[in-house]
């Protein structure tokens, strides 16, 4: 048997640990601007926000292969995504004056077939040199899509599918018929 070109690569992001103070003052803020939340605001500031925070960060994983991309995030509540890449639209780069001023930003994935309210889309925030990882995730998306076509292009005409179907299956015994006879 012969090997096939369909090698498997898959590229880990790495996460900027300023997302910790990031994450904290975010929902701090969140907190303390509903008054009434105001004393676990200031709760979440002194302890367990910076308790959350790291052990958040230290859950954090992104994947890229070649056919998906993985996320996971939580802590006591363990939320994984994957989403082909032949379903991700458009990956949006988002960078805003709090995320600048933390060196952070944020990939937002818009995939097929998404609801209105964006329950199927997918946001990264932290990801170190995210502008790089979005053209990877692109690329790796356009490069399955030329893999497929030649493919989907044989798909309406089942005469030829079945022909080359026919053609295999015959290989296949020649090939067999060929190390039966060396063997012997």
């Amino acid at each position: 048997m012969s090997e096939t070109s369909a090698t498997s690569t898959s590229l880990r992001a790495a996460f900027n640990p300023l997302i910790r103070p990031y994450l904290v003052l975010t929902i701090g803020l969140t907190l303390a601007a509903t008054v009434i939340m105001l004393p676990f605001a200031l709760l979440w500031f002194i302890g367990p926000g910076q308790w959350w925070a790291r052990h958040y960060f230290d859950k954090l994983e992104c994947e890229l292969t070649d056919k998906a991309i993985r996320f996971r995030k939580g802590i006591l509540i363990t939320v994984e995504k994957t989403i082909p890449l032949e379903n991700i639209q458009d990956v949006t780069f988002i960078e805003g004056p709090i995320l600048r001023h933390f060196n952070l930003s944020k990939l937002k994935f818009e995939t097929a077939g998404t609801s209105h309210n964006g329950l199927a889309n997918m946001e990264l925030t932290g990801i170190i040199d995210a502008q790089t990882f979005r053209n990877q995730i692109l690329t790796k998306r356009d490069q399955l899509k030329e893999r497929s076509q030649p493919l989907a292009a044989l798909a309406p005409d089942n005469a030829q599918l079945i022909a080359l179907n026919i053609i295999i299956t015959k290989l296949d015994e020649i090939i067999t018929h060929q190390k039966s006879r060396n063997g012997q």
